[in-house]
């Protein structure tokens, strides 16, 4: 299956949850979500018990082709959040002589009026062409690292003209370790157990008194893995082959759930979401816009946002891109896309394919 394919389901998982309606940062739903995929720093779970995760496992099973040279392509991909906020900066210049001036350094103010809320930068840590036979020899880890940084984008309030509004984004440092590892079935020639685990290690400051939102800053959220097979074929774990249902129950998943991707009968592709889902996972085709609910009610949602105030869409447009993004595409909706929400039939089978006899 082509990778693109793969990654428009892969954005569905990134993304579930992101931002729920109402899509203004300002709702509750929305300064504290973030459940699904979150790999927090190692230092810090460990101080709390390890309540919270520090590390994801995938384990599936893989059939390699007689005689082949099975490679493997591994793309984990996660949302480093950065912390947002709306603030004035004041510039004055102040003459201490005639012809002369010093400017002072801007004095950034937090406004009361808006809240601080999170926004989640696209990560991703991939190896390409990895032969499968490596992994048995010893485990090999990628590691990565993502450096703090800030962000200010100046936005205009409508205040005189030595005062600015701007939005502040500040990001801290992320980094962790990819581990890959594999080992051959014994009596199922031709078979492996592969193993991808995605590990944080990075360092916080008084891990034990550190709270749960400031944590997850250092934290990979949404986190997911797509693997890919040149030379062999991946085993669905939900609906295994007989002879193979034991070892497959061996697997050891955590906080994630591998399932095969792309057109029905192909297994070059896996899927290990922290969402649980089918072999197959399909994006609807009637959705006009990421909503960032899986649960196909776009009609709903979409009906809802037409319905928000001037003043609750001004919000959204002054907050989040990707909420910008939802609000301009249902506002200019066609018709026809209207019309493809209500409802949508999938496929008909007859009362006897269904096992049920008719009624007389």
């Amino acid at each position: 299956m082509k990778l693109e394919a793969i990654q428009a389901i892969a954005e569905a998982v990134l993304y579930e949850g992101y931002l729920l309606y109402p899509y203004r940062h300002s709702a509750l739903k929305n300064r504290q979500r973030w459940t699904y995929g979150v790999i927090y720093p190692r230092a810090y779970s460990e101080a709390g018990g390890e309540v919270e995760p520090w590390c994801m496992q995938t384990e599936c099973l893989l059939e390699a082709e007689t005689d082949a040279d099975p490679r493997l392509a591994v793309s984990v991909r996660f949302l480093h959040l950065m912390r947002c906020w709306r603030a004035e900066v004041e510039k004055s210049v102040g003459a201490e002589e005639p012809g002369q001036s010093q400017e002072r350094a801007p004095l950034w103010v937090q406004s009361s009026l808006e809240h601080t809320w999170e926004e989640g930068i696209e990560r991703s840590v991939s190896v390409m062409g990895l032969p499968l036979p490596d992994l048995l020899q010893a485990e090999q880890r990628l590691s990565f690292a993502f450096p703090a940084r800030r962000l200010i984008e100046e936005t205009p309030v409508g205040r005189a003209s030595d005062r600015s509004g701007s939005i502040v984004r500040e990001g801290r440092t992320l980094s962790g370790e990819v581990r890959l590892a594999a080992e051959a079935v014994p009596q199922h020639q031709g078979l492996w157990k592969l193993r991808v685990s995605v590990v944080n290690t990075t360092a916080v400051e008084a891990p034990e008194t550190l709270r749960a939102q400031e944590a997850l800053l250092s934290a990979c959220v949404s986190t997911h893995t797509i693997l890919q097979v040149e030379g062999g074929a991946f085993v669905s774990l939900m609906e295994p082959p007989e002879a193979l249902s034991q070892i497959a129950a061996s697997c050891q998943n955590r906080g994630t759930w591998p399932v095969l991707v792309g057109e029905p009968g192909q297994r070059d592709s896996l899927l290990s979401s922290p969402i649980i889902l089918y072999d197959y996972p399909q994006i609807a085709p009637e959705s006009p816009a990421p909503l960032f609910d899986g649960t196909e009610i776009d009609e709903l949602l979409a009906l809802r946002i037409l319905t928000l105030t001037d003043e609750e869409k001004e919000q959204i447009r002054r907050g989040d891109a990707r909420g910008q993004a939802v609000l301009e595409q249902i506002e200019h909706m066609t018709p026809e896309q209207w019309r493809q929400l209500h409802g949508a039939i999938r496929g008909l089978r007859s009362l006897e394919e269904a096992g049920h006899e008719p009624d007389c």
